[in-house]
């Protein structure tokens, strides 16, 4: 989405990015979710926990629908609204365990990254 915020600025037109956790619909239950019938053991850790979670969160999800819809009919009013917004707190729980692996990868891989760079008493060549 970043890339096209720059474009569509000078028409007008803002664009956020609704990141929401999950919500107490019945997008987890049958009348949504349609699944496979046959179970491959193989993906047990992958698929296997992603279809264990739907079925123990199916409506005890923290997120209220009616006020996810509030909060994305209020971001649609405001003047500078955010570039992305995270709904519940299970999204943003997710987003500070991405921001503080990406802490810890930046800081493990430091010194290699910063490696690179001219000396700092070297010429920079001509473009």
């Amino acid at each position: 989405m970043r890339p096209c915020t720059p474009n569509l600025a000078p028409l007008g037109i803002q664009v956020t990015v609704i990141e929401p956790g999950a919500f107490r619909t019945d997008f987890l239950d049958a009348s949504s979710l349609v699944r496979t019938r046959q179970v491959i053991p193989d993906y047990s850790e992958t698929s296997g926990s992603a279809r264990e979670w739907s079925d123990k969160t199916n409506h005890g999800q923290r997120g209220d629908p009616v006020k996810g819809a509030a909060a994305m009919v209020a971001i649609a009013t405001v003047g500078e609204p955010p570039l992305r917004l995270q709904l519940g707190t299970d999204s943003i729980a997710r987003v500070e365990g991405k921001l503080a692996l990406s802490r810890s990868r930046l800081a493990a891989w430091r010194t290699l990254a910063e490696s690179t760079d001219y000396e700092q008493n070297s010429e920079v060549p001509a473009a």
